[in-house]
């Protein structure tokens, strides 16, 4: 396996949506089971279901922070949640300083909550073209994080 950007990435590629990979390729280091971060991630793709809200790399990867600095009951983990609420943070100003935006709407440039959107997102290439890097960008900070 190449480093959890790369897995990322590859998954992405292969047809599983932004949140899904890298739910699944960094949340793997903490024992999260792949078919349940898939699961986990179906909706968020797309800013939430294609909404074109937050970006659902920026959401596997703070689903992926989250498991990695709360692993008790909430109410027994307050260090843990606060730690989780510092690197969520981070992730998203970082993110956003590399893209511009944390919105899939504003990275994709298009409303992608329609049909018609999403079909000329589609067509114009878009998301095959911004979508990798923002999976990237994602898994590599969530990684930085772990360090």
């Amino acid at each position: 396996m190449g480093s959890m950007a790369d897995d990322a990435a590859a998954m992405f590629a292969d047809g599983f949506n932004c949140a899904q990979s890298v739910a699944a390729c960094c949340g793997a280091a903490l024992g999260l089971d792949r078919d349940l971060a898939i699961g986990l991630g179906e909706g968020f793709g797309g800013g939430f279901a294609r909404m074109g809200n937050v970006c659902g790399a920026v959401s596997g990867a703070i689903m992926a922070l989250g498991l990695q600095h709360n692993r008790g009951p909430a109410a027994q983990d307050a260090a843990g949640r606060a730690e989780a609420e510092r690197c969520v943070r981070e992730l998203l100003r970082r993110f956003g300083e590399a893209h511009g935006s944390i919105l899939c709407r504003d990275l994709v440039g298009c409303d992608i909550s329609t049909d018609e959107g999403y079909q000329a997102a589609r067509d114009s290439g878009v998301i095959r073209e911004r979508c990798p890097g923002f999976v990237r960008t994602a898994a590599e900070i969530v990684a930085d994080l772990r360090s």
